[in-house]
């Protein structure tokens, strides 16, 4: 369960945003000054603090500049969630170590849940990127082995070599066996003859289209329970909407993608 700190010196704004972080499952805090911000943040856990800047007595700048004097967990993420978002402010907060700025105006409390979730995602990625570059750098990781003797076999049947090497990359950071394909014929054969645990199809390939190989997949007895995970160019392409049908495990508009939203959806349907 993710901690959060709401800080918000109106009590009934406070209490709507607290109700929708607590609904969606986060351990919430509220404050209403800096110096209870300062003085939660000494007593709990939290991993995220959401600040605003216009406080009483004791500004928002002056709570970030504390919270980084080293007196406190140099990890704890501080994100600005003011309605100063003139430029100046923007970086003012950034200079003096916030991770992140919010405005107010552009979110309700229900999208700002998910705009926070998606904040620890991406620090979450940061760090372990960070810790597998130190690993790598003092040896205890090597860039040639590819997953371990029980890992995952995934292909991904793409004719972008950007996506390929974006996803595939990441995937084979996380312990999976990733192979690939650039034409929708020659990945079907692939799928037919190997053995993968997973596969990510493009829905628009040359030779053979994502939704010709989806249903030729779900016709063989050998492949037609294989997970599928089908990236589109178009939210809106119906021939996504005929595959989504056949009963694939996600989908997902490829452009509005990243690598760890992908490993993310692989490692729940392949757990």
């Amino acid at each position: 369960m993710s901690s959060i700190l709401i800080v918000e010196d109106d009590p009934m704004i406070s209490e709507i945003y607290q109700r929708k972080f607590t609904e969606a499952g986060f351990e919430v805090f509220v404050a209403e000054s800096g110096e209870q911000v300062l003085s939660l943040a000494k007593k709990e856990k939290v991993d995220l603090i959401l600040l605003d800047l216009i406080m009483p007595r004791m500004d928002g700048f002056e709570v970030i500049k504390s919270l980084r004097s080293g007196n406190y967990d140099p990890n704890l993420k501080v994100v600005v969630f003011s309605n100063l978002n003139q430029k100046e402010d923007r970086e003012k907060a950034l200079n003096l170590g916030a991770d992140g700025f919010v405005s107010k105006s552009e979110y309700t409390p229900t999208a700002l849940v998910g705009e926070v979730g998606r904040l620890l995602n991406q620090f979450r990625e940061k760090e372990k990127n960070e810790k597998r570059e130190n690993d790598r750098e003092n040896g205890l990781i090597s860039d040639n082995i590819q997953g371990s003797a029980d890992a995952k076999k995934i292909l991904i049947i793409e004719d972008e070599v950007i996506f390929i090497d974006m996803f595939g990359e990441k995937l084979r950071a996380e312990g999976y066996i990733v192979d690939s394909a650039e034409n929708g014929a020659w990945g079907l054969k692939k799928a037919l003859e190997g053995d993968y645990d997973l596969l990510v199809i493009d829905m628009m390939m040359p030779a053979m289209t994502g939704e010709e190989i989806v249903g030729k997949l779900k016709s063989e007895e050998k492949t037609k329970n294989i997970p599928i995970i089908i990236l589109s160019a178009s939210v809106e392409d119906a021939a996504a909407k005929k595959v989504q049908e056949l009963g694939i495990s996600a989908f997902f508009v490829k452009t509005q993608l990243i690598p760890s939203d992908l490993c993310r959806e692989i490692n729940k349907v392949l757990s």
